[in-house]
């Protein structure tokens, strides 16, 4: 594993962004060419929610990958997170501006359909986190900014639920994802112990 450590220093964070964002104009460029099937825009929204959604349980993998399994990818949750919030903008400007269109067809679906509400909420929660991604923030807000950073853990759930009601019926992608974060939070338990296969009892 060291040597694996060693290997993920010597990657900039650049390239972590440069590829993350390498997803974006493909999706874009398969809705204008036909490719993402007959409903082009719904389609597009699905790819980048769920890349979104990806990147979120990615970026919750990171302090239980280097407490269990000794994989440090602490260097990158910045980026990963910031990369998650930029999906998250790109699927909600899908759905504003190619979708729905005007405002108020905007505040009937957030009133009127529950998975929506819950995936709004799941942006305003992840907002401030997105806006104190950054050293200053850091330094302003001290221990305040760790504590306000596991507004995380609440917007997980409720954008994996947003994701299991949008797929509506019991389908197993979406209680996969559903596991994962569930998993991963009680991974961050401080009392549970070690991973059996980890710490060879």
């Amino acid at each position: 594993m060291e040597t694996v450590n060693a290997t993920l220093r010597r990657v900039p964070v650049w390239l972590v962004y440069v590829i993350g964002l390498l997803p974006a104009p493909w999706f874009v460029w398969l809705g204008a060419t036909g490719g993402l099937g007959v409903e082009p825009i719904a389609a597009l929204e699905h790819e980048l929610g769920q890349l979104a959604l990806q990147l979120l349980i990615l970026g919750l993998a990171v302090t239980p990958l280097r407490r269990h399994l000794g994989l440090n990818l602490m260097k990158f949750r910045r980026a990963i997170g910031v990369l998650c919030f930029a999906y998250v903008v790109l699927h909600l400007m899908v759905w504003l501006v190619l979708d729905l269109q005007t405002l108020d067809r905007v505040w009937a679906d957030i009133v009127k359909r529950p998975y929506i509400t819950i995936g709004f909420a799941a942006f305003l929660l992840l907002l401030p986190l997105a806006v104190t991604s950054n050293n200053r923030s850091v330094r302003l807000l001290g221990a305040g900014w760790r504590n306000l950073h596991k507004l995380v853990y609440p917007a997980a759930i409720l954008a994996v639920v947003h994701f299991v009601m949008l797929r509506k019926g019991i389908q197993l992608e979406p209680l996969l994802y559903l596991t994962a974060i569930l998993v991963l939070l009680l991974l961050r338990l401080p009392r549970l112990p070690r991973l059996w296969f980890v710490s060879g009892v």
